[in-house]
């Protein structure tokens, strides 16, 4: 750690493509940009000098979808069950036992190249927590943890975070199309406890979902069985595909968000497909 260079670093964690927008840019764009990508968000620059003015979360595009709540378009997709839609991961979640070093969960982390890992309890492989890239903040900030991290349990990690403010996101609470430089950083208040993991079952609908993650400031959930036990996880990405095209359904004509934004593209749905008109 003495010796490692903070670039090379910097360079091993680039797991995501990079995808800047500019202001005149139109939404649509961005939630294809967001549909088709792993991003985390996508950074806003200005046209002449390149330079960072913002960010545009996953998030956001959530939170502006369920304002559609009540069109036609919309609801023939968010009324629809969980059970019905098939996400990458529904049927697949990344658990570490409660019993494992955080040493181990970290390990996982990096070798599935994933945000976060669930924690079950081995004895009835029930959930009882999680833990996020994010969290680890908590090793850097304690030495004694960070001395301490090939004894200390995944099940003794999540719950070491429970002084967290229960502060209000205004920008994002507010829709949160942006997100200022100032905000993006490793110790986030904004979400859920280690101990407390979002949770959802497969009878529920894609807008409860959404509802859910919008709510908790999270970018994914865990499916659960009515045993608590881990059947799979859904992101703010597997959302976002649903609604974007060529995934939605072309006799659909309920006007609003996407035929203006397709408009604006140049674009049309024509029998599921997105076609361009020039």
């Amino acid at each position: 750690m003495a010796v490692s260079r903070i670039g090379e670093l910097a360079k091993s964690f680039l797991w995501d493509p990079f995808f800047p927008v500019h202001l005149d840019d139109t939404l649509f764009h961005v939630l294809l940009l967001l549909s088709k990508h792993r991003l985390q968000f996508v950074p806003v620059t200005e046209q002449s000098s390149s330079k960072v003015i913002g960010f545009v979360t996953p998030s956001a595009v959530i939170q502006l979808l369920l304002q559609s709540n009540g069109l036609e378009w919309f609801d023939s997709i968010a009324d629809k069950a969980l059970s019905e839609f098939r996400f990458e991961n529904d049927e697949h979640a990344v658990f570490v036992y409660g019993d494992q070093s955080v040493t181990e969960t970290m390990h996982v982390l990096w070798e599935n190249q994933i945000g976060a890992v669930a924690v079950v309890q081995r004895e009835t492989k029930r959930l009882i927590g999680c833990v996020r890239n994010s969290d680890l903040h908590l090793l850097l900030d304690n030495n004694d943890l960070f001395n301490n991290r090939r004894s200390l349990t995944a099940e003794e990690f999540i719950h070491m975070d429970g002084g967290k403010a229960d502060s209000d996101p205004t920008i994002e609470r507010n829709l949160g199309a942006f997100l200022s430089a100032g905000i993006l950083k490793l110790r986030n208040n904004f979400l859920p406890r280690m101990d407390s993991p979002v949770t959802n079952r497969k009878t529920d609908t894609l807008m409860q979902a959404m509802k859910n993650l919008a709510a908790t400031k999270c970018s994914f959930c865990f499916l659960v069985d009515e045993l608590q036990q881990v059947q799979g996880v859904i992101t703010l990405r597997d959302m976002i595909v649903q609604f974007a095209p060529p995934s939605m359904d072309s006799t659909i004509n309920g006007g609003g968000f996407f035929d203006s934004a397709l408009e604006q593209t140049g674009c049309h749905i024509e029998n599921g497909t997105m076609v361009c008109d020039h």
